[in-house]
């Protein structure tokens, strides 16, 4: 799927200025088509867990100097992100609510955890858990999902989910393991994000890539908190994600 420059801006809840920024400091992945910049999709993805998994995610990330507010000069600019705001506002959320947690799956392996894991997602979601094991696993294969600080988001781009919402399924691992992470650190918290069209897939992702990148926020996922406690924590983190004048 091709993107534009407000799609890229509103799934990464960033001004359209800044993504123009990244274009000319070539910081973004992104292509010309009859004068105007698109984007793909995958590349967008593979491009979003990478800056957060770098090791030098600070100093390089194109996102280290976003702050979270969105900074509004005009009232046309209120109204288009207003609506945005009201759509995605409490996306993960909503999305957490919806998919639950998952407490002391055990396994020696990524291949051990994924395939646990899923089992129980799937009944929950009446799929199959075979076929769903199966792409995220080929996802795994072509890139770690890993976003550092043991963490990491399982999805698979080649599967939307046949529903009118998100699901996002945090599982805590019994012990940590070996993941691939690009600072060397096993997981021990995992969310599987399974969405039901491209636009929100990617919008969830870049979102938990940011939550993770929080030391706050991550210092409070190591406590493996209930559900009622996770979705108060985030409710409370996407509040954040709001527009000042």
């Amino acid at each position: 799927m091709d993107l534009k420059i407000k799609d890229v801006a509103e799934l990464l809840n960033v001004s359209e200025t800044t993504i123009r920024r990244w274009l000319i400091e070539k910081k973004i992945p992104a292509y010309r088509l009859n004068g105007q910049f698109r984007f793909n999709r995958t590349e967008i993805e593979n491009w979003v867990v990478g800056c957060r998994t770098s090791k030098l995610v600070d100093e390089m990330s194109p996102f280290a100097d976003e702050a979270h507010p969105i900074k509004l000069n005009s009232e046309k600019a209120k109204n288009i992100v207003g609506r945005q705001i009201g759509t995605q506002a409490f996306s993960l959320f909503r999305a957490i609510y919806k998919g639950g947690i998952i407490h002391d799956i055990d396994g020696r392996t990524k291949e051990e955890v994924i395939s646990k894991s899923v089992k129980i997602i799937a009944e929950n979601l009446n799929l199959d858990a075979e076929v769903l094991t199966e792409l995220l696993l080929d996802r795994e294969r072509l890139m770690p999902t890993a976003l550092n600080h043991g963490v990491a988001v399982p999805h698979t781009r080649d599967f939307l989910l046949p529903k009118t919402y998100d699901i996002v399924s945090v599982v805590y691992l019994k012990k940590p393991i070996d993941y691939g992470s690009l600072d060397g650190k096993p997981v021990d918290v995992l969310f599987f994000l399974f969405a039901c069209n491209d636009k929100n897939h990617l919008h969830l992702l870049a979102k938990l890539a940011h939550l993770t990148r929080d030391e706050e926020s991550l210092s409070f996922l190591k406590t493996f908190p209930m559900k009622s406690t996770l979705l108060d924590f985030i409710k409370k983190w996407e509040s954040n994600l709001n527009i000042i004048e």
